[in-house]
Order: C-alpha cells, then sequence, then structure tokens
C-alpha cells in the first residue's frame, strides 16, 4: 500500500456521516473565536459614539485576555467532567447574549470591561482546549488533519465576519453590528453545536485498530491526570514553551504594521503583509495537520517552533524586501500550525484522558504572555526601536526550541 492510499484507509476508517458532523459542529463553534476579532476594526466607530481615549478602550483586551487564561483550567476540568458539548453550547448562549443583548447597550466604560472580561470566559469555551478534546476522541490516525481543519474555522470566521461587521458598523453604527453578530452567533452556532456535536469516549474497536505510531493518541488508564502532570519535566517545558509563544506572538500581532512602517514601508504595504501573515493560518493548520500524521507528535512542535525561532531572529536582520517576506511567511505558518501541534504534544506526554485540564492549566502562562505587547511599546518609547524587544524575543525562542528536545512521554512505561 503506498502512501496516498494509506492516507485515504486512514479517512474511511474515522470518517463517517456522525464524525462528519462532529467536525463541522466544532469548525463552526471555532469561527466563534472570530468575535474576539470585532473590536480593533470597529475601534474608530466605538471611540467615536463614546468619547472615550484609545488607551482607555484598549485597555480592556488586557483583562479579556486575563479571563480567557484564568478560565482555562477551570472549562478544561468541566470537559472532563460534564463532556465538551455541554460546555461549547453553554459559551455560544453566553457570546450570542453578550453582543445580541448587552454590547448594544454599553454607555460607560466600567460596563464595557466587564464584557471583555465576559467574552473571554465565553471564548475560552469555544476554544482550543474544549474543541481539541472533543475531535481528539473522535479522531485517532487522522487527528492531526482533522484538528487542523477545525482550528482553520477561527481563521474563516475572522475572514467572513470582520468584513460584515465593518459593512454594519458603516451604515447602522457598531452597536447594530454587534448585535446582528450576536444574533447571527446564535441562529447559526447554538444549532450546530446542539445538532452536531457529540462527546464520545473512544471504545475497544477503536483502539483496536491503531497502529503503533498512533496509540499514544489514545485513552489509556495509564494516562497522567493534571496533579501527576504537574510533577513531570514535559508540564513545565511546554508552559514555558507557551509563555514565550505568546509574549512574542502577541507583541508582533500588536506592533507589526507599525515595525515595518517604521522600516519604510508604505501603509498599505506594511497592512497587505500583516493580512498575508494571517491568511496564513489557514494553510499552516491544514499543511502541518496533514504532516503530524505521518510523524512523531513530539517531532511537529519541533517542525513548528523551528519556524518560530527562525522569524524571530529574521527580525535582527537588515530587513530588505526578501528577509521581511520569509519573516512574513515563517511567522504566518508558525502561530497559527501551533493551535494543531500543542493538543497533539500534550496527548503525547500526559495521554489523551486528562488532555483538556492539563492544556487549560498550561493555558494559564497566557497571563504572563500577554505582557508582550506592552514590552515591545515600552522598548520603543524608551530607545527610540525595538531593537532590544526582538533580541529577547529570539534568545526566548532560540532557548524554548532547544528545551522542547527534552519532551517525553511522561506515563509509566508497560511492563
Amino acid at each position: 500500500m503506498d502512501r496516498d492510499d494509506g492516507f485515504r484507509a486512514k479517512l474511511r476508517d474515522e470518517l463517517n456521516l456522525r464524525s462528519i458532523g462532529v467536525m463541522l459542529g466544532c469548525l463552526i463553534a471555532q469561527m466563534g473565536l472570530a468575535y474576539g476579532y470585532l473590536f480593533p476594526p470597529l475601534a474608530q466607530d466605538i471611540l467615536s459614539d463614546t468619547g472615550w481615549t484609545r488607551a482607555e478602550l484598549s485597555g480592556a483586551r488586557l483583562p479579556q485576555i486575563a479571563a480567557m487564561a484564568m478560565a482555562s483550567p477551570f472549562i478544561g476540568s468541566w470537559v472532563v467532567r460534564i463532556g465538551g458539548r455541554k460546555v461549547i453550547t453553554v459559551s455560544v448562549i453566553l457570546l450570542g447574549f453578550l453582543f445580541f443583548f448587552l454590547f448594544p447597550r454599553v454607555e460607560n466604560l466600567a460596563f464595557y470591561y466587564g464584557l471583555m472580561i465576559a467574552t473571554g470566559i465565553a471564548l475560552a469555551g469555544i476554544g482550543d482546549v474544549t474543541v481539541g478534546q472533543v475531535v481528539s476522541l473522535w479522531f485517532n490516525r487522522s487527528r492531526g488533519l482533522l484538528l487542523g481543519i477545525v482550528y482553520a474555522g477561527s481563521n474563516l470566521g475572522g475572514l467572513l465576519l470582520v468584513p460584515w461587521a465593518v459593512r454594519i458598523a458603516s451604515e447602522s453604527g457598531w452597536r447594530e453590528a454587534l448585535s446582528t453578530l450576536g444574533l447571527a452567533g446564535l441562529l447559526i452556532m447554538l444549532p450546530a453545536v446542539l445538532l452536531l456535536v457529540r462527546s464520545r469516549k473512544q471504545d475497544g474497536a477503536t483502539a483496536a485498530s491503531a497502529t503503533p505510531s498512533g496509540s499514544s493518541r489514545m485513552e489509556s488508564d495509564r494516562d497522567l491526570t493534571l496533579a501527576a502532570a504537574l510533577r513531570t519535566r514535559s508540564f513545565w517545558i511546554l508552559a514555558f514553551s507557551l509563555f514565550a509563544f505568546f509574549f512574542y506572538f502577541l507583541a508582533l500581532l500588536e506592533h507589526m504594521v507599525l515595525y515595518l512602517t517604521d522600516m519604510g514601508l508604505e501603509r498599505g504595504d506594511a497592512v497587505a503583509r500583516y493580512t498575508l501573515a494571517i491568511a496564513l493560518g489557514i494553510w499552516s493548520k491544514l499543511g502541518l495537520g496533514f504532516v503530524t500524521d505521518w510523524i512523531s507528535d513530539r517531532y511537529s512542535i519541533l517542525i513548528d517552533y523551528t519556524l518560530l525561532a527562525l522569524s524571530s531572529v529574521l527580525l535582527l536582520l537588515a530587513p530588505g524586501s526578501g528577509v521581511i517576506w520569509v519573516f512574513v511567511i515563517s511567522f504566518g505558518f508558525s502561530y497559527a500550525a501551533r493551535d494543531v501541534v500543542y493538543p497533539l504534544v500534550v496527548t503525547y506526554c500526559f495521554g489523551l484522558r486528562y488532555m483538556a485540564p492539563i492544556y487549560g492549566a498550561l493555558m494559564l502562562s497566557l497571563l504572563l504572555g500577554a505582557a508582550g505587547p506592552f514590552f515591545a511599546a515600552w522598548v520603543h518609547d524608551a530607545q527610540g526601536s525595538y531593537d532590544l524587544a526582538f533580541r529577547i524575543f529570539a534568545l526566548m525562542n532560540v532557548l524554548c526550541l532547544g528545551s522542547l528536545f527534552f519532551l517525553r512521554d511522561e506515563r509509566e512505561p508497560i511492563n
């Protein structure tokens, strides 16, 4: 059997009407993450209407990120206790209610900050931890590719929802835009989740059909709980790698256009490169997701973080046109592909059964990583350039890549 035949056999083994429905439902739920992308393009409309300063408006992002990080461990635990479908359903209802009913009624900054915190909790409930556990329990041999397809929903949602929101805001105002998208979320996402998403335990037939190379992707009595995972070196290596990722990624997301214009690019060209980096997310999730089904999950994170480290090193070079394009491609590919490889490597190290609470606990590193944009801005304000910040980013990413070579399967070997 050649490789193409083997790939088709994998899909035939695992794809049926019900599993395809689960995948589609999870993809639609992931599109809801794009609701977090709506506020920057609507910022001018919000500022004009409310009279707030830019600092007051953008300051809401930090408590939102903090809420996402702090909610993730609890959400991961609830996924194991009550099932991912119920967690996603409640989160979709909360997200739709916030946008349809409450955001259009914002009159003061404190209320707005409170809604952003609630939005962070809702986004965590439909995010990678919950959806990753649901999809992972349904698919084993083709898990990487199908996770990539599902996780591409957030990028696809951004491409669809952001232009729609801007068009409505230009015609009727930002409040109407958020209300319309909130109603759309309730009418589209909620039925999709209720009708299509199903939690599942892997059964004996699934286990029996697993290949040796994929056996670590299945549930097992050897799987580590969160308490046990906390006592391993792999947990803290992954925690450091996730902190380094967010510290770098969030800073670049905030400052990339400013940096490229500082380097002499026209604003339109800088925005085009920024947009390309975001759009690459769809293809990187699909591409690396496909590759992970043929290699060890441990190798997949090494590939991803090698590209991430390369992008940060390129920032230290003279930003000629060729360097900029290689930077944009390596950054755009690696930041999005991390969504796919991370649940896979968590499963590799600790097993599948408690992946959600372990991944949720690791997401607490987002609290520290959220300081990345502020650190980059502080360095630029103090020194007039991003040079020092970029050196520190590159050093952290290289150290992080080196530490990932020490990841291992932390479960007790079978006697």
